[in-house]
C-alpha cells in the first residue's frame, strides 16, 4: 500500500477538498474515495484551512503495473502522475489531520444536534404562540361578549333611566299642576285675609281714635269740671272763712267798742281803743288782699285748664281726619279690589267665551265630519244597494236563460217520449211474434239511458254523477225548485246489467237534456252574487258567534265558584278606582268610562269611594247612611257607574265605614251626639268609653277614632240598622261587595254578622297596624304584626280578606338587595300571604300612604318589581288607580296580568321559593310560572329541582323575569 500526495491543483474544481484513501481496489484501479458521507458534511469542509493543502491519496498498487486514477464523479482518468514516497511524519500529519476531520465532524454533528434541538424548541414556542393567539383570541372573544352584555346593560339601564326620566316628568307635571293649584288657592286665600285683615285694622283705628277722642274729651271735661268745683268750693270756703272772720272781727269790735264805751265810760283811754280798732282794720285788709291773690291764682289755673282743653279739642280733630283719611283709603281699597273682581270676572268670562267659542267650533267641525262621513257611508250604501239590485237583476236574467232552456228541454222531452211509445208499441207487437224473448222488457225512461254496456263511458259517468264540475247545492237547491221530478238514476251498473228493462237506441244525450250538462261559467254574475252573499252570511254568522262569546257570562269551574261569603272565587283582581282628590271631580261619571278599559286589561273588580254624604269631602266622615249624593256625584250617577261596571263584568265594592259616624245636632250638653236622617240614634248608640262624645252605651271592642262618635254594635238596634242599609246598598243600589274601613275600632264578630246578612261577592277589611322597629331599621321577624291580622280574620270566620300590610312593610325593604326578607323560617311568604293566602289582599299603595296624603308611599323606582311580586303570587292583589292611569307603568300591568291569567294563578296557589338572599328570589308559583327578582343569574335550566320545559315570557333584566311552563 502506497501513499501519495496530490496537489489540489492536479484536479481542477472538480475534486473536492478531500482526504483521498484506496482500501483494496482491484489491480490496476484506482478508485477514489471522498471523507464524506453526505453533501452537507461536504460542503462543511470546503470552509476549512484545507483549501491549500496538498491532498493525500493512499493507494495500493499490487502488480507493479501502471496505475491510473479515476474521478467518481466525472468518470475521467487523471493524468499520469509520479510516485512520491511518503515519510513517515507526513503519515502522521494524516492521521492527525484524519482526526481533526473526525473531531470536527463530531463538532458538526454536535452543532447538528444544538440545531434540531433549537428546532424542537422553536417548534414548542410555535405551539405556545399559537396556543397564546388562541387564548388571545377567546380573551377577545369573552371581551366581546362582556362589551356586548355591558352595551345591552347600559341600553337597558337607560331604557329604565328613559322610564324613570318620564315617570319623574310625568309625576313633575301632576305636582306643578298640584302646585299651582296650591299656589291659586293660597293667593286667593291670603288675597282675601289681607283684605280682611286690612278692613279689620282700619275699623279698629277708626274705632280706637273714636274712642281716643271720646275718652279724652270726657278726661278734659271731667278735669274742668272739678278743677272749676274746687276753685268755687275753695272760693266759698275761704270766702265763708273771711266773712266769719270779719264776722268775729266785728263781734270783737263791737265787744271792743262796748268796752271802750265802758272804758270811756269808765274813764279809759280812747285813744288806745282807735289804735286797737285800726290794727284790726289793717289786719283785715291783708286778710282781703290774701283772698283776691288766692283769686288771681284761681284765674290762672282756669285759663291753663280752657287752654289744655283746647289743645284736647284740637286733637279730637286730628284723630276725626285720620280716621275720615283711613275711611277714604278704605273706600278707595274696596273700589280698587272691586275694579280688580271685576277685571278678573271679565278675564273669566272671556276665557269661558272663547272656550265656549271653541268648543262651539269643535262642534261644528266635529258636525261637519261626522255629515261628511255619515255621507260617505250613504254613498257606500247606495253604491252597494245599486251593485245589489245589479246582481239581482243578473240573477233573474240568468233565471230566465235557465227557465227558457228548460222549456226547450221539455218540448224536446215530450217529443221524444212520443217517438219512445212508438217504439214501445212497435217493440211490444214484435214480442207478440218472437216467443223465445218473452222475459225482455224494452222502456224507454222518460229520455234518460238506463243502460249502457260501456262501464268507462264518459256518458254513463255523466248521467251517474252529473257534470264534470260538480254543481254548488245552492245551485241544485234552485234547479229543483224550477224543473219537474226526473226519473230515478240506476246507481249499480250490475244490476242494470242483470235488469230485464232494455233501453231503446234513443237519441244521444246533449238532444234529450241539455240542462244537465250545465257548467258553472267563469265569471258569471249570478255564481258571484250567489258566493259573496254565502261569504258575507258565513263572515256575519261568526261575528255572531264572537260576540256571543263576548257578551255571555263566563262559566265557572268548579275551582272557581264561591265558596264563603265574602272571599269570591280566588282569582279577582281589585282595582282601586280613587285617590285623595277623587272627590274635586264628577267622579262617578269619569270611572264609568274607564270600566270597558279595566275590562279589557284583566280587572274583575273596581273598590269605589265612599258614597255617603260626609262631613270630610273624601267621604269617610259618614253623617246621613241614606243620604249618597256625594262629593263624588249624585245617587243616578252612583247607580249608572255601577250599572256599567255590571255590564263589563267587574264586581263593584263599595268603601262603608261602620266604625264611627258624625252627628246632626249637639245635646243640651252641647257635645255632638244626636244623629238624624232615618237612622235617628241617640247617645245610647255611642260607646261609652269615648272621651270626646259622652256616649251612654258600653265599652268598645276596639280602638278608639277620636274624630268622631265611634258607633257601639254591641246594641241591637244599631246592627238591625246596618244589616238593612248593607241589604239596601246590596239590592237597590247593586254593590257585589264591600270594602271595609277602620276595622280595627270593632270587633270581627260584627263584621261576620254584616257579611253573612249582606252576602256579599267580595269582601276586604282594612286592619292597618304598626309594624315592629329595631335601631330605626325593620325587624325581619313580623310574625306578631300578621298574627294580628289573622287574628281579626279568625274573629270574622273567614267571611272576609284582610290587606297584606305586613307583605307591603317588608317590601319596603326586600326590593333593596334585602330579599331574603321575603322568606320565613319555614320556606313561606313572610307575610299574611304566607299563613292564609285565600285571605291576603296584597297592595303597595292606597289613597291614604300615597296619593297626596302620602303617609306610607312606595318606593317609585321599585313600583315594577313590587307589582311583579304581588301579581305572581297568591292571594288577591290590588292596583292602585295613580299607578294604573299617571305613572306610566299601565303597560307593565297588562302585561303582569296577562302573564297571571296564563299562569292560572289564584289566591290558593302553592309557591316554592328556590332562592332568597342579597343577589335575588327566585320562586315557582303554581305549576306554570316561575319568576326571578333582583340581579341573581339564573334560568330554569341551572335548577336542578326545576323540571319541565320552561319559555321566557317577560324579561326586564335586573329587575324581574318571568317564565311560564310550555
Amino acid at each position: 500500500m502506497g501513499v501519495f500526495v496530490l496537489p489540489s491543483s492536479a484536479f481542477g474544481v472538480l475534486l473536492p477538498h478531500f482526504p483521498v484513501v484506496s482500501l483494496g481496489t482491484p489491480r490496476g484501479q484506482f478508485h477514489l474515495v471522498l471523507g464524506g458521507s453526505s453533501y452537507r458534511k461536504r460542503k462543511n469542509l470546503l470552509t476549512g484551512n484545507w483549501q491549500c493543502r496538498p491532498r493525500i491519496v493512499v493507494a495500493s498498487n499490487r502488480d507493479n503495473s501502471k496505475d491510473n486514477v479515476t474521478d467518481d464523479e466525472d468518470g475521467s482518468l487523471l493524468g499520469s502522475y509520479e510516485m512520491l514516497e511518503t515519510k513517515e511524519d507526513e503519515l502522521v500529519e494524516a492521521r492527525r489531520a484524519l482526526s481533526e476531520v473526525k473531531a470536527r465532524q463530531a463538532a458538526l454533528e454536535k452543532e447538528r444536534d444544538q440545531l434540531l434541538e433549537d428546532f424542537a424548541s422553536s417548534e414548542a414556542k410555535q405551539k405556545e404562540y399559537v396556543a397564546s393567539v388562541l387564548h388571545d383570541k377567546e380573551l377577545a372573544v369573552s371581551e366581546l361578549e362582556s362589551t356586548k352584555s355591558l352595551f345591552h346593560q347600559k341600553l337597558q339601564e337607560s331604557v329604565k333611566e328613559k322610564f324613570a326620566l318620564e315617570s319623574k316628568l310625568v309625576l313633575a307635571r301632576q305636582d306643578a299642576v298640584e302646585l299651582a293649584v296650591q299656589v291659586e288657592k293660597l293667593a286667593e286665600v291670603a288675597f282675601r285675609q289681607a283684605t280682611s285683615h286690612i278692613l279689620e285694622d282700619a275699623k279698629l283705628r277708626v274705632s280706637a281714635a273714636e274712642t281716643l277722642a271720646a275718652e279724652s274729651a270726657f278726661q278734659i271735661d271731667e278735669q274742668i269740671r272739678k278743677s272749676t268745683e274746687g276753685t268755687i268750693f275753695s272760693i266759698i270756703e275761704e270766702s265763708k272763712d273771711a266773712i266769719n272772720k270779719a264776722l268775729d272781727v266785728a263781734e270783737n269790735a263791737i265787744d271792743e267798742a262796748t268796752q271802750a264805751v265802758a272804758v270811756f265810760t269808765d274813764a279809759e283811754n280812747p285813744i288806745d281803743v282807735i289804735a286797737s280798732a285800726q290794727s284790726e282794720n289793717i289786719k283785715l285788709q291783708g286778710v282781703v288782699s290774701d283772698l283776691e291773690a288766692q283769686l288771681l291764682v284761681s284765674e290762672s289755673e282756669l285759663d291753663r285748664l280752657k287752654l289744655e282743653l283746647q289743645q284736647a279739642q284740637v286733637q279730637a280733630n286730628a284723630a276725626e281726619l285720620r280716621s275720615s283719611n283711613a275711611e277714604k283709603a278704605l273706600l278707595e281699597f274696596q273700589e280698587l279690589s272691586r275694579n280688580k273682581a271685576l277685571k278678573q270676572e271679565e278675564e273669566i268670562r272671556s276665557l269661558l267665551e272663547k272656550i265656549k267659542n271653541e268648543a262651539v267650533e269643535r262642534k261644528k267641525v266635529l258636525s261637519k265630519a261626522f255629515k261628511a262621513e255619515l255621507e260617505s257611508i250613504k254613498a257606500a250604501v247606495d253604491a252597494s244597494k245599486e251593485i245589489t239590485c245589479s246582481r239581482d237583476n243578473a240573477y233573474m236574467r240568468r233565471c230566465e236563460a235557465l227557465q227558457r232552456s228548460l222549456r226547450t228541454s221539455e218540448s224536446a222531452l215530450k217529443m221524444w217520449r212520443q217517438r219512445a211509445e212508438m217504439a214501445q208499441s212497435l217493440l211490444m207487437k214484435e214480442r207478440s211474434e218472437k216467443e223465445d224473448d218473452e222475459d225482455v222488457i224494452y222502456l224507454a225512461n222518460g229520455g234518460r239511458i238506463d243502460l249502457l254496456t260501456d262501464d268507462d263511458s264518459q256518458k254513463w259517468k255523466l248521467l251517474s254523477y252529473g257534470p264534470r264540475k260538480e254543481i254548488p247545492q245552492w245551485m241544485a237547491r234552485r234547479i229543483r225548485s224550477i224543473r219537474p221530478k226526473f226519473p230515478p238514476r240506476k246507481t249499480d251498473i250490475s244490476k242494470a246489467l242483470n235488469s230485464n228493462f232494455k233501453s231503446l237506441e234513443l237519441p244521444k244525450l246533449d238532444e234529450v237534456w241539455s240542462i244537465a250538462q250545465e257548467k258553472v261559467r267563469e265569471g258569471d254574475m249570478l255564481t258571484e252574487h250567489v258566493i259573496e252573499k254565502e261569504v258575507i252570511e258565513k263572515k256575519r254568522k261568526a261575528l255572531e258567534r264572537a260576540l256571543q262569546r263576548k257578551t255571555v257570562k263566563w262559566k265557572r269551574i268548579p275551582e272557581e265558584t264561591k265558596i264563603e261569603p265574602g272571599t269570591g272565587t280566588g282569582r279577582e283582581i281589585v282595582f282601586q278606582g280613587f285617590n285623595w282628590e277623587s272627590w274635586r271631580r264628577q267622579w262617578y261619571q269619569e270611572l264609568a268610562f274607564k270600566a270597558a278599559d279595566l275590562s279589557h286589561s284583566g280587572i274583575t273588580a273596581v273598590w269605589l269611594p265612599p258614597p255617603t254624604q260626609s262631613v270630610a269631602p273624601q267621604g269617610y266622615m259618614p253623617s246621613d247612611l241614606y243620604n249618597l249624593n256625594s262629593s263624588y256625584g249624585s245617587v243616578e250617577d252612583l247607580k249608572s257607574c255601577i250599572e256599567e261596571m255590571h255590564s263589563q263584568e267587574l264586581l263593584a265594592l263599595g268603601d262603608i265605614v261602620l266604625n264611627h259616624r258624625c252627628a246632626h245636632k249637639q245635646s243640651p250638653n252641647g257635645v255632638w251626639n244626636i244623629f238624624g236622617g232615618k237612622l235617628a240614634w241617640g247617645p245610647e248608640a255611642i260607646v261609652c268609653d269615648d272621651p270626646n262624645f259622652q256616649g251612654r252605651g258600653n265599652p268598645s271592642s276596639g280602638d278608639i277614632f277620636h274624630a268622631a262618635p265611634n258607633v257601639d254594635h254591641s246594641q241591637h238596634f244599631v246592627r238591625k240598622d246596618v244589616k238593612e242599609w248593607l241589604y239596601w246598598l246590596r239590592n237597590d243600589i247593586g254593590y257585589d261587595g264591600w270594602r271595609l274601613d277602620f276595622v280595627r275600632g270593632f270587633s270581627g264578630t260584627f263584621v261576620k254578622e254584616y257579611i253573612e246578612a249582606s252576602n256579599p261577592a267580595f269582601a276586604i277589611g282594612e286592619y292597618w297596624d304598626s309594624m315592629a322597629y329595631e335601631h330605626g331599621n325593620l325587624c325581619y321577624n313580623q310574625d306578631a304584626h300578621r298574627q294580628r291580622i289573622v287574628n281579626w280574620i279568625n274573629a270574622t270566620g273567614g267571611t272576609s280578606s284582610a290587606f297584606d300590610v305586613t307583605t307591603k312593610g317588608i317590601l319596603h325593604s326586600a326590593l333593596h338587595d334585602q330579599y331574603w326578607r321575603l322568606i320565613d323560617p319555614q320556606g313561606k311568604p313572610t307575610g299574611v300571604m304566607g299563613w292564609w293566602p285565600s285571605r291576603a289582599c296584597t297592595f303597595l299603595e292606597n289613597h291614604d300612604t300615597g296619593s297626596t296624603q302620602g303617609h306610607w308611599p312606595f318606593p317609585r323606582d321599585k313600583l315594577t318589581q313590587g307589582y311583579a311580586y304581588i301579581l305572581t303570587h297568591p292571594g288577591t292583589p290590588v292596583i292602585f288607580y295613580d299607578h294604573f292611569y299617571e305613572f306610566g307603568i299601565r303597560d307593565v300591568l297588562t302585561e303582569l296580568i296577562e302573564a297571571r291569567r296564563r299562569a292560572g294563578i289564584h289566591c290558593r296557589s302553592s309557591v316554592k321559593i328556590y332562592h332568597a338572599n342579597t343577589e335575588g328570589y327566585v320562586a315557582q308559583v303554581g305549576n306554570m310560572l316561575v319568576i326571578k327578582l333582583g340581579h341573581f343569574d339564573w334560568n330554569p335550566s341551572k335548577e336542578n329541582q326545576l323540571d319541565g320545559s320552561w319559555q321566557k315570557f317577560i324579561d326586564k333584566g335586573a329587575d324581574y323575569q318571568i317564565w311560564l311552563r310550555q
